[in-house]
């Protein structure tokens, strides 16, 4: 395709792409955490519940189109859709600029983190969970691409993954036995156990610093701003998926 088509006519396709898939991100987002099913029944207004047409669930330019809100009962439709949408199509359009068009295990498995990150990041900060349901076949599928070609080797993905999940589970029986509580939760556990399969042991490090440092950062803000205290739970998961998408 890279000698047939320029390469802004393949990133156009691309995104386009990834903003579809993006709205089915939608759903997993609003309906995961909920315990409902993806597939069934379709798209709906969640105020009214009247069925989304498919000229009203085109990414990003039905909610243009709909001037932001329902078509049957005008409430208004939050602006994280076509967000979400959109970042879904940039992070289609890296993944093929660094790996390139012709699909191989690494960008493919490349490109599947990228949107499992962006969900779980938005499902943490609305509900302070990681589904199992996600985390689990994403460890899975960092070792299975590790062992056919992936971003790293099965050894490196095997390690990484045993890190990724030993240190939160020590941080979570030391706080128990110090303090008598969790200072993180498993879905943390499982979620930093895929991201070690997936980006090898030194990348699990990597994400772990560098999310912690956000989430530092972030709480300082929040205590600064009169809007926290030193005991405000943050979704961890937000900042590991924020850190994974810049590795």
């Amino acid at each position: 395709m890279a000698g047939i088509l320029p390469d802004n006519v393949i990133a156009a396709f691309v995104f386009a792409f990834g903003a579809v898939v993006g709205s089915f991100l939608n759903v997993v987002i609003h309906r995961v955490p909920l315990g409902r099913s993806i597939v069934r029944p379709g798209s709906a207004c969640p105020a009214c519940g009247a069925a989304i047409r498919w000229y009203d669930n085109v990414p990003m330019v039905s909610w243009l189109i709909l001037r932001a809100r329902c078509r049957a009962c005008k409430t208004p439709i939050s602006v994280r859709y076509p967000l979400v949408e959109a970042a879904s199509g940039l992070l289609a359009v890296l993944a093929v600029r660094q790996f390139g068009p012709e699909v191989t295990v690494a960008g493919v498995e490349a490109l599947l983190f990228s949107w499992v990150c962006l969900a779980l990041a938005l499902i943490d900060y609305d509900h302070q969970l990681l589904p199992d349901v996600i985390t689990l076949p994403t460890l899975l599928l960092g070792l299975a691409a590790s062992y056919f070609g992936g971003l790293t080797d099965i050894i490196d993905a095997v390690i990484g993954a045993t890190i990724g999940g030993a240190i939160p589970m020590g941080v979570i029986f030391a706080y128990k036995l110090l303090r008598g509580e969790e200072g993180m939760g498993w879905g943390d556990v499982k979620f930093l156990a895929a991201i070690g399969a997936v980006l090898g042991a030194a990348g699990t490090l990597w994400v772990l610093v560098v999310a912690s440092v956000l989430g530092a950062l972030v709480g300082i803000v929040l205590i600064a701003a009169g809007r926290g205290s030193a005991k405000t739970a943050l979704p961890f998961g937000t900042f590991l998926s924020a850190a994974a998408l810049l590795h």
